[in-house]
């Protein structure tokens, strides 16, 4: 039997074998200080700015079952001795304690690990002890993308320490292609350097240039969709309705049977069941939440019905001004956030106010539900707007949450002046 000594030298011989094979090939270049895209965190203020200033970790809007998305890029990681390897260990849990009371997935992309910028095996068994149940009960998918042999022995190591459960929730994906199967793959903040490195696999694979990766035309929607179609055309095949029948059929059973559920909107819900629902609702068939007996499916539902929406209930016409908004003085805040949602499209204001007159009544039980008008905005934030091209990154995160915030915790204030002769509320 393997002595674990044995498995962490043959950890770092891979490694570098891995590295002559890429440099032989001209395929990895010098690792930034920070990532190209722009998305690394300018905030100087942050208080891990040290580590948020690369780019490692991003957390980008949800999964297609409703969970927090949070992404890991080693390429972004300079050498260690750029990086303190502690305070990237603070960091990490600085921002998982943000989600991780909900249902969270992570993608782990592994291209760009090297010798030079790779934490000690010590430093991974202590990130895996810190990272206690209250990490790993939540954890409902780990996609490691990219892997080589370097990681299949690292897991071999871990093994011993590793529950048959948690190790249930971890996939290999070989190609990013394969993520489109889970995630909502345009959401994905991925380096430049992690797309070449999957073009190159791609075409080693058919010995050749990689083929384009197809992705099927969309379908005209069906006369009763309700999922992936805009306000207006959900309004003009619903006689006039001005609240989409999904909304409407979910936050009134949730209003019934869900306002003191502890964690409500926090939990995910059977991917194939929610799949199925989606269905029916898009085929025009009735949909009766009494027969799940689970107030989390109309939940996810719901968080679902606004993520698929082709532009956000705030309009992308808002987005920068509610990134601007943390710029304004807080004691000034509310009304100039009531000045932002009063700017709305008609329809887009009955439909929002609809929602926020909900979760604002949902808050009021968070005694028993747990959900704060701050943890209900972190669940909701990124599900009413989020940006016409490109992905949100997590320093636009705060903006969008503390907006949200607003919105629920000040509705009667925001929302009171103006009363559309149509309003309808829950």
């Amino acid at each position: 039997m393997i002595s674990t000594h044995d498995l962490e030298q043959l950890a770092e011989i891979e490694l570098q074998k891995e590295e002559e094979e890429e440099e032989e090939q001209g395929s990895l270049g010098g690792h930034p200080l920070a990532p190209s895209s722009g998305n690394a965190c300018q905030d100087m203020s942050h208080p891990y700015y040290d580590v948020a200033r690369h780019g490692i970790l991003q957390v980008t809007g949800d999964d297609k079952y409703g969970r927090k998305l949070i992404i890991f890029s080693s390429f972004c990681m300079p050498p260690s001795h750029q990086l303190n390897h502690h305070r990237l260990l603070e960091y990490l849990k600085y921002t998982l304690d943000q989600y991780v009371e909900s249902d969270y997935t992570v993608v782990y992309f592994h291209y760009g690990l090297r010798s030079s910028n790779k934490p000690s095996l010590r430093w991974l068994r202590e990130a895996y002890r810190e990272f206690d149940r209250k990490y790993k009960k939540n954890l409902k998918a780990l996609y490691v993308v990219h892997p080589t042999n370097f990681i299949r022995i690292i897991w071999n190591i871990f093994k011993p320490l590793i529950s048959h459960k948690f190790g249930k929730k971890l996939t290999y994906v070989n190609y990013l292609a394969e993520l489109r199967e889970h995630l909502n793959y345009d959401q994905l903040i991925i380096p430049p350097a992690v797309l070449r490195h999957d073009e190159e696999l791609r075409a080693a694979q058919k010995g050749g240039p990689p083929p384009p990766v197809k992705i099927p035309p969309p379908r005209p929607p069906l006369p009763t969709q309700q999922f992936g179609v805009s306000l207006q055309y959900i309004r003009e095949k619903n006689n006039g309705a001005l609240i989409p029948p999904v909304m409407c059929q979910t936050v009134s059973y949730l209003k019934r049977k869900g306002l003191k559920t502890e964690g409500i909107f926090r939990r995910s819900a059977r991917v194939q069941l929610i799949k199925d629902i989606q269905k029916l609702y898009n085929q025009g068939k009735p949909v009766s939440f009494e027969q799940y007996s689970d107030v989390h499916v109309p939940a996810v539902i719901l968080k679902t019905f606004l993520r698929e929406l082709p532009e956000p209930l705030l309009t992308f016409t808002l987005y920068d001004q509610i990134q601007d908004f943390t710029k304004v003085e807080s004691s000034l805040r509310a009304s100039r956030c009531k000045r932002i949602v009063e700017s709305l499209p008609e329809h887009n204001f009955i439909v929002v106010k609809y929602l926020i007159c909900f979760l604002h009544m949902v808050s009021q039980e968070s005694i028993s539900n747990k959900m704060s008008s701050s943890n209900l905005a972190c669940v909701f934030g990124v599900n009413l707007v989020w940006p016409p091209k490109g992905t949100i990154s997590l320093g636009a995160l705060a903006p969008l949450n503390i907006f949200a915030e607003l919105l629920i915790e000040h509705y009667h204030t925001i929302f009171s002046s103006r009363c559309p002769p149509q309003q309808v509320l829950p």
